[in-house]
C-alpha cells in the first residue's frame, strides 16, 4: 500500500514509517518541519499543517494517490482546565481531532468509488478516560474517538476501513506543546499527579513507539481488524477496568491505585 502518516517527525509516527517501510509498504512521511524527516525511509518526505487548508491540499497534490492514512500528528495542552485558554483548548482540538478529517476529506471521494482505502486514527486511552490536568488533550481525544466510530459506521458501506489505535503511556510521551499551571491551590494535584503514568506502565516501565507502530501496521494490513485496538498493558488495563465499572467504582479504583487524595 502507499500509506500517508501524519505527524511522522518523531516518537509513534516516525516508527511507523519505519515499520511500514519494513513491511513494504510505500510511505509518505509528513510533518510541519518537513526537514525533521531527513533520516526516515520513506518514498517521500512533504511538509503537511494538519490545520492548514492549504498546506493539505498542497501535501495531497504531491503525494499523489494513496490506499490509506495514519492520523498520528497530535498536540496538547497542560493544566487544569480553570488555567487553560479556550484558545489552547481549540488549538489542541483543531489539531488532533479537526484536522485528521481536513487530511480525509479530500481523499474520500476515489476511495467511495474505487470501493477501499484505510483509515488508522491514532487516539489513546485518553480518548476513553479522562484525567486531571489533560483535559484539553482528553478532551480533543475523545472528538476523535467520536469522529472516528461515526466514519466506520458511513463509509465502511463503500469498502473503507476505519481504525482507532489507542496506546496508553509511551515512552518518548508526547511533546507538550503549551503548560497552563494555574494558581498555587493546584499545586498539591500537580504534585500528586507527578510521575502517574510510570504508575500505571509498571515495572517493565512504558513501552517504546514500536509498539503502537506495529498495531498500527497490523491494523493497515488485517481487514478484521476491529474498530478500536488497545496498545499497552496500562491500556487494556485501564479500559477493561472502565467498562466493568461505574462511574464511583472506577474513581475509587483509581485513587486507590494511584494513591490520589485530591
Amino acid at each position: 500500500m502507499r500509506v500517508l502518516v501524519t505527524g511522522a517527525a518523531r516518537a509513534i509516527g516516525a516508527a511507523t514509517v519505519r515499520e511500514l517501510v519494513a513491511r513494504g509498504h510505500q510511505v509518505v512521511a509528513t510533518a510541519r518541519e518537513p526537514e525533521l524527516l531527513a533520516g526516515l525511509p520513506a518514498a517521500q518526505r512533504l511538509a503537511l499543517d494538519v490545520t492548514d487548508d492549504r498546506s493539505v491540499r498542497a501535501a495531497h497534490v504531491a503525494a499523489g494517490e494513496v490506499d490509506a492514512v495514519v492520523n498520528n500528528a497530535a498536540t496538547t495542552a497542560h493544566g487544569p482546565l480553570e488555567a487553560v485558554p479556550p484558545a489552547a483548548l481549540a488549538a489542541v482540538l483543531e489539531t488532533n481531532a479537526v484536522g485528521p478529517l481536513r487530511v480525509l476529506q479530500p481523499l474520500l471521494p476515489a476511495w467511495r468509488a474505487r470501493g477501499r482505502g484505510v483509515i488508522v486514527n491514532v487516539s489513546s486511552v485518553q480518548g476513553r478516560v479522562a484525567t486531571p490536568l489533560s483535559g484539553a488533550y482528553a478532551a480533543s481525544k475523545h472528538a476523535l474517538e467520536a469522529l472516528s466510530e461515526t466514519l466506520h459506521y458511513e463509509l465502511g458501506h463503500f469498502g473503507i476501513r476505519v481504525v482507532l489505535v489507542e496506546p496508553g503511556f509511551v515512552a518518548p510521551g508526547m511533546k507538550v506543546e503549551a503548560t497552563y499551571p494555574g494558581p498555587p491551590v493546584y499545586e498539591a494535584l500537580q504534585a500528586q499527579w507527578e510521575g502517574v503514568d510510570d504508575v500505571l506502565a509498571g515495572p517493565g516501565g512504558r513501552p517504546g513507539p514500536e509498539t503502537v507502530a506495529t498495531a498500527v501496521a497490523d491494523a493497515l494490513e488485517d481487514p478484521a481488524t476491529p474498530l478500536r485496538v488497545e496498545v499497552g498493558d496500562d491500556a487494556r488495563s485501564i479500559l477493561a477496568a472502565r467498562r466493568q465499572l461505574d462511574d464511583v467504582a472506577f474513581e475509587a479504583a483509581m485513587r486507590q491505585v494511584l494513591g490520589i487524595t485530591w
